[in-house]
Formats: C-alpha cells, structure tokens, sequence
C-alpha cells in the first residue's frame, strides 16, 4: 500500500524526535512513496521543523493547553497539519484538516476529537497575536528560534540586525550550481539545463555560478552526471576563492565531506597541482572520490583521516590548507532546520575541537603558504575566539586581509559573513600566511 506524503513526513517528523535522525534520510529511505508525495512530505518535513515554535505556540492556545501536554503523536499530527494550513497555499485547509484526523485514527485513536477540533480552529483564518514578556521571546516565537540564540545574537548584532538573521533563516535556499569550468561555462551550462526544463539565473557576484528553478532531484540531470557542475553555496565557495590555491600547488583538505571545497580548488587549478582531502569517515571520503570522477578532476585523492591528530609526513607539505571545521552550523539553518534545536550545552566542547584541528593545521603548512580557516556559524566563539587563540599560540601565522564581491567587499584577515548580507549562508573566513 503506498505510502501517503502525510504519512511519510509524519515518520520523518517521528524519527527526528525520538532518535534525532535526519530527516531527509528518513525520507530517503521510505519505500512506496510516489516522487509528488514525497516531494510534499519533504516540504511538510522542513516546514514543521522551520516553524515548530510557532505552530506550538498557535496549538497551545488553540487547544487551551501547553503544547507540550499533549501526547507527542497528537502533537506532531497537529504540527504537521497546521503548517499545511497557514503556509501551503496550494492544500486546501479541509484537505489538511481531514487528513490530520485520518492519521490520528491509526495513529492515536481516541484524541481524533481533540484534533478535529483544533484544526478547524486553524481552517477558520484568524491567528491569535503572540504575546511575550520580551522581544527576545517575541522573536523566538515568531522565527521559531530558540531564545538562548536570539539573546546572543541580539547582543552581537543588534535587535534589528538579529531579527533579519533569524527571518532569513526561515527562508527557502536556492539551489546553487557552481559550473566545472574544466568541462564548460556558465552560458553553456544553463543552455544544457534548460534544454532539461531547469530554469536557471546567474549568481550576481559569481560568474561562475548558477541559481537554479524547478530542478527536481539535482542527481537525475544529465548535466549533473556529465559533471558540469556541483551544488555549493557562494559563501561556501568564497572561502577556496581566498584561500590562494594555484595551478600546481600543493592543497590539503583536512574536514573535506561532501568536497565542495576540495572540488573549487581543483577547478581553480585548472587540475593542475595535488589535493589531497580527507574526511574522518571512510564513507564520505569515497563519495569525494566519486564526486571528483564525476567531474573529470584528477588531481584529487580522497581518504578517511582525522583532522585533529598530527600525521607527521604532511608537517611542511602544504601550499594551502583549508580547515572547514566541524560547528554549530548555525549559519545553515535555512537548509537544516533541525540545527535550531541542538543543546546549547552541547556545543559548548566545540571550540576545544576546532582549536585542535586549527592548532594541526599550522603544522602542515610550508612556510609562505596560507591556511583558511571556515565555519558555517555566526558565532564568535566558534570563529574569532579560536582563531584569536590560535594566534596567541602561532606567533608565526599572520591574518591577511582578502576582497570579496560586492555587497560583501573587504575583510582584515577575518570576517562573518551574515546570512541576510547577500542571500547566502552565514560563514565565517579567516585567512592567515606562514611567516617565511
């Protein structure tokens, strides 16, 4: 019996609460889903998560009880027919609202009255006003970010700064193609993707690079398996544009996975040189060597290594080391909702991490030769405080200032780019040289 697109996000949504497991890869893995549903349940999926807070928040008073005293099969049977109501324009609410109460039936039977009700609460149009006792709390609710967060980032930025933060995190990304200019250019790349009824709109500070429309699954174009292109976000790529990577140099990749990196400095030079990538897991270190297949690159070789332990025969080998370190990510909430909900308490370890891999980092680098260093979060805990750090440590590293395209233009070594600035991801790019 197939699968329904509500029932498979309400498996996803499950699996996410109870074990912590990706969503996405819940998805993946459902057998007997049609591609339309599953491409709804996805929307579903990544919308609840988007908006968790805020649907509790409606549920709460629309139910007259905390949300979290319901049952948490009632409660995400409410989530997930909620967000269809408020913010998918194209299921009508009767639809949602029927379907929510199909599913409590097998679900959890004897609260199908309770859900009925409260759904239709959501079907008649009018929202209640989000009280709170601050703005903090205020935006917490209404972006569906946790108040420990907007604290901290309304002390770093600003409340103004911070609320267009968070509003873009609850954006939709787009896809982003950067084009494997060993293989072609942007103009016959889009020409190739329209001819596969892909619509595509140049990035405006990547000449390079490609916005696409109505994709579909990216694997199953023919422009994608003949390695024209790979999907990386601008930030992502503004790092290796940096990082001084040259025909015939010498690169390390130390936190590789997926190797979008890896593959922009190949192309970079002109496949010229010797990368070596590595990834901490042997799985994710073989999707790199595929990944370079794909695209025709030869001067990359991919294995499983730890970026925190020393291997003395690289100490000195490289031109150009790229430490895009394990985070918080809180950079690339609009592509991973769930990362809104991570502990705080858990992230408080990752510094030490990050310094660690940092600290053998420098070790590899020749002298002259630089070392970048990338995060995908906006927090300077996890960015200037252990790059900071790293120099107390390193007195023979030295920042260097680099230009980045308009709107972001130039930084003293280091800078945090926000992820409301130019539609990207938040990131964080530090670039130091070797004294020789």
């Amino acid at each position: 019996m197939p699968v329904t697109a509500r029932e498979a996000a309400y498996l996803a949504i499950e699996a996410f609460r109870r074990r912590n497991a990706r969503p996405d890869m819940v998805l993946a893995n459902l057998k007997d889903v049609e591609q339309r549903d599953r491409a709804l349940a996805n929307n579903i999926v990544n919308g609840v998560l988007q908006q968790r807070m805020l649907l509790d928040y409606y549920i709460s008073r629309f139910s007259g009880r905390s949300a979290d005293k319901l049952t948490p099969e009632v409660l995400d049977i409410l989530r997930l027919s909620a967000y269809q109501i408020i913010f998918l324009d194209r299921v009508p609410a009767r639809a949602a609202v029927s379907e929510g109460v199909e599913l409590t039936k097998r679900r959890a039977p004897r609260a199908a009255g309770l859900v009925n009700a409260v759904l239709r609460k959501f079907s008649e149009g009018t929202l209640p006003e989000i009280e709170a006792d601050s703005r903090e709390e205020y935006l917490a609710v209404k972006y569906s970010h946790p108040v420990w967060l907007v604290r901290a980032l309304t002390a770093l930025y600003g409340g103004d700064t911070c609320e267009r933060i968070l509003e873009a995190g609850n954006t939709q990304p787009p896809v982003t193609a950067q084009v494997n200019t060993l293989k072609c250019d942007a103009k016959e790349l889009a020409e190739k993707l329209r001819n596969e009824g892909v619509e595509t709109e140049s990035c405006p500070y990547l000449e390079d690079a490609l916005y696409l429309k109505k994709t579909g699954p990216v694997e199953e174009l023919q422009a994608f398996r003949d390695g024209l292109f790979y999907v990386q976000d601008p930030a992502a790529r503004f790092a290796t544009m940096v990082s001084g990577a040259k025909a015939g140099g010498r690169v390390l990749d130390l936190c590789a996975a997926p190797g979008g990196k890896s593959f922009a400095a190949a192309i970079a030079m002109k496949n010229e040189g010797v990368i070596r990538s590595f990834d901490i897991h042997e799985k994710k270190a073989t999707l790199i060597k595929k990944g370079a297949e794909r695209l025709g690159i030869s001067v990359i070789s991919a294995k499983a290594g730890d970026a925190g332990k020393l291997d003395p025969e690289l100490c000195g080998w490289a031109d150009t080391v790229i430490a895009d370190v394990p985070c918080s990510g809180f950079g690339v909430i609009r592509k991973k909702p769930e990362i809104r909900y991570k502990d705080e308490k858990e992230l408080e370890r990752l510094p030490e991490i990050q310094l660690r891999i940092l600290n053998n980092a420098g070790r590899y680098v020749r002298p002259g030769g630089t070392l970048l260093y990338s995060t995908c979060t906006i927090l300077p805990r996890e960015n200037e405080e252990v790059v900071g750090r790293f120099l107390e440590e390193n007195g023979e590293f030295i920042p260097e200032s680099f230009t980045l395209p308009e709107p972001f233009g130039e930084f003293p070594g280091m800078g945090t780019i926000l992820p409301h600035t130019g539609h990207t991801d938040g990131f964080f790019i530090c670039l130091m040289r070797k004294k020789i």
